[in-house]
């Protein structure tokens, strides 16, 4: 047995594989041939625009729409050509797509019936899912007495009680409204940790994905734009487009003049941003981001790179106020600061000046 072998032997099985999946509606392409592997037992998200290519990707891992091209593989097996019900999979869908007529219970339960399994197992594990997503007790009401959040919950144990060793979110939490969605979150990724179970979420809320994932996925164009932990995708994306989707960012474009330590990124006459050892030469048209809490907004300058501005909005948002600000060309910027920590009350029309700090400045080549 030669070394690639043996370490292809003793690699981890994937939970989904896709191996250059794409897909064409005639001559629209809803997704471009993408590829990617989802580690067992982790929560995976795909985030994105909406008509990005995201739920595409989830319904062909789900064998509800078929590839165009490519494979699909579950735990190794290759699913492609086999229907949604042969899959290790199951399914929440966006909105509460329970049966009106039926008991809390019996919605649990329908999978479990479909695969005659005797009455009483299939009870006892019904209302132990019931009992893991906190609805003990709701067995016997139906679905129209529950509300939003309790919905969705039966949902996500009418997927946990097949045990399967993949779940599909199919933006299981946008009918919600901000804080109940904020606290399904927290629900979800705790109980994701205590089962243990492959979760595959779809949305387009970036504060969700945040919360709930070990990787997102940001798929935009029918393309896999970038891919990381949270902390990378907001931290240091490496893309434009992900500076530009996740987080709250100031984009600004410019053209690279000079090398080494005299490299700096040309936006207008007169704004200038030093980045020392570019790698990239003179001429090189380039991007780069700066988070909101980046910046410092003062009388004076109160960092080693600054420019006058003009203080567009102000918004207390009580912890946090948020400003727009004009730079000297006219292009927007957005602060963001601890309320206590500014130290002026800044007005619209204010005149001002933006501070930062060299390393706060990610360069984007694409």
């Amino acid at each position: 047995m030669t070394v690639q072998e043996s370490a292809a032997r003793t690699r981890p099985v994937p939970a989904v594989e896709a191996e250059g999946i794409a897909k064409n509606y005639g001559s629209v392409t809803a997704l471009k041939p993408t590829s990617f592997a989802i580690p067992a037992g982790s929560y995976f998200v795909l985030l994105g625009p909406s008509g990005g290519g995201k739920t595409t990707t989830l319904r062909m891992i789900a064998g509800l729409i078929r590839p165009t091209g490519g494979r699909v593989r579950i735990n190794g097996a290759d699913v492609t050509d086999l229907p949604a019900d042969r899959r290790d999979t199951s399914m929440v869908f966006q909105g509460a797509a329970l049966f009106p007529h039926m008991t809390v219970e019996q919605n649990v339960a329908y999978g479990l019936t479909l695969r005659r399994l005797p009455r009483d197992r299939i009870r006892s594990e019904a209302l132990e899912m019931l009992k893991l997503v906190g609805l003990a007790g709701f067995e016997r009401r139906r679905p129209h007495e529950l509300s939003g959040g309790q919905q969705q919950r039966v949902q996500l144990a009418r997927a946990l009680v097949l045990k399967t060793s993949v779940i599909l979110l199919d933006e299981p939490l946008a009918a919600l409204d901000a804080q109940l969605r904020r606290d399904m979150c927290f629900e979800l990724k705790h109980i994701q940790e205590s089962v243990g179970i492959t979760f595959v979420h779809v949305t387009h809320n970036q504060e969700e994905a945040m919360t709930v994932a070990d990787e997102i996925a940001l798929i935009a164009d029918g393309e896999l734009v970038e891919r990381g932990t949270p902390e990378h995708m907001y931290e240091t994306p490496e893309r434009r487009f992900t500076a530009g989707f996740i987080g709250e960012n100031t984009l600004l474009d410019g053209i690279i003049h000079g090398h080494g330590q005299e490299a700096r990124l040309v936006i207008a006459e007169g704004l200038e941003i030093p980045l020392p050892n570019a790698p990239v030469g003179e001429g090189r048209p380039a991007s780069v981001s700066i988070k909101s809490e980046d910046f410092r907004l003062a009388p004076e300058a109160v960092d080693a790179v600054s420019a006058p501005v003009e203080v567009v909005d102000v918004f207390y948002l009580g912890f946090s106020t948020v400003m727009h600000v004009r730079l000297p060309d006219g292009r927007p910027a957005t602060v963001r600061s601890t309320t206590g920590a500014l130290p002026t009350r800044f007005r619209s029309g204010d005149r001002a000046v933006l501070s930062w700090r060299p390393e706060a400045v990610r360069l984007h080549l694409a």
